[in-house]
């Protein structure tokens, strides 16, 4: 029988492959670089965050209907990281070749298309959201997604990050700058799943705020783990290319503390995304699974 995320993930993946269709309108490269790049093979973490808070905050004896109603937004959500990781991978950016143990979108087709197959999922992810009922709901998700996503969020954080590494070793790293950008150009993203959740579920204020914790602390233990990775990961397992972040004196948690203390950063905001979630029931499946995902980010490195 599949696991809770197992089973998530295949409604997601069903739901991703049905809107990256198009009609034939949409030119064949662009669809095949399109679909290439959404639906790559993937954790889902984002989508799946989207359904676990609609579900947590609703009614246990409705959990399908919740989750078919927060499917369009959870897979909004990850268009918009797909577009993200496929614009962050260009040479003119992080100039990456290897993304999930795939060549990135720009080294399987080129650059151009690259950078149009990331606009067609900006914009198909807010066509997605557009799907959500009643209309004053997709209105909020709608901004609450466009925010996340903007320039003083995902694309803010990923500005600094590249400021950042234009600086090289002529500024000492700072923990708050480095905390700064990675609550942005990672955390921003997910607490946008949690919040979209917990708004389509009808959360209340203190559900809502309890997501929005948790998804502030669950982000920076990922991104620790994942500056932690980059040092210390396998790259076949981690599926890109690591130690990069030393390479371009790029401002990373091992860089800045090292990696020991790195470590106990991010069990820390494990410990404090767990804290955050104690208003609700721990016998449900989506508060179980929740837990789970963030446990399991140490576990990354190992």
């Amino acid at each position: 029988m599949p696991s809770y995320a197992e089973t998530l993930r295949q409604e997601i993946e069903s739901a991703l492959d049905s809107a990256a269709q198009f009609n034939t309108d949409c030119p064949s490269r662009l669809r095949e670089a399109v679909r290439y790049s959404l639906l790559a093979p993937g954790k889902r973490l984002r989508p799946l965050l989207v359904l676990a808070a609609c579900e947590l905050c609703g009614t246990p004896s409705n959990a399908l209907e919740y989750r078919r109603k927060a499917l369009p937004a959870a897979c909004a959500v990850e268009m918009v990281h797909a577009y993200s990781l496929i614009h962050d991978d260009l040479p003119a950016m992080d100039n990456d070749d290897l993304r999930r143990g795939m060549p990135t979108c720009h080294r399987k087709f080129d650059e151009a298309t690259a950078i149009l197959a990331g606009d067609a999922l900006m914009a198909l992810a807010f066509e997605m959201i557009g799907n959500l009922a009643p209309p004053e709901l997709a209105g909020c998700c709608c901004k609450e997604l466009a925010v996340a996503a903007g320039a003083c969020r995902l694309v803010g954080g990923q500005m600094d990050d590249m400021l950042r590494e234009e600086q090289g070793g002529k500024t000492e790293p700072a923990i708050e700058m480095i905390e700064h950008i990675h609550h942005r150009k990672t955390g921003a993203l997910i607490r946008a799943a949690l919040k979209l959740g917990g708004m389509i579920s009808g959360a209340s204020e203190q559900q809502r705020a309890a997501l929005d914790e948790f998804g502030t602390h669950f982000g920076l233990a990922f991104q620790i783990t994942d500056d932690l990775l980059d040092v210390l990961g396998n790259e076949e397992m981690a599926g890109k290319r690591l130690r990069k972040d030393a390479e371009r004196a790029k401002w990373s948690y091992p860089h800045c503390i090292g990696i020991e203390a790195s470590k106990h950063a991010a069990e820390q905001a494990v410990s404090d995304a767990e804290k955050a979630l104690a208003i609700f029931g721990q016998d449900t499946v989506p508060f179980q699974a929740l837990r789970d995902w963030v446990q399991q980010l140490p576990n990354r490195l190992s």
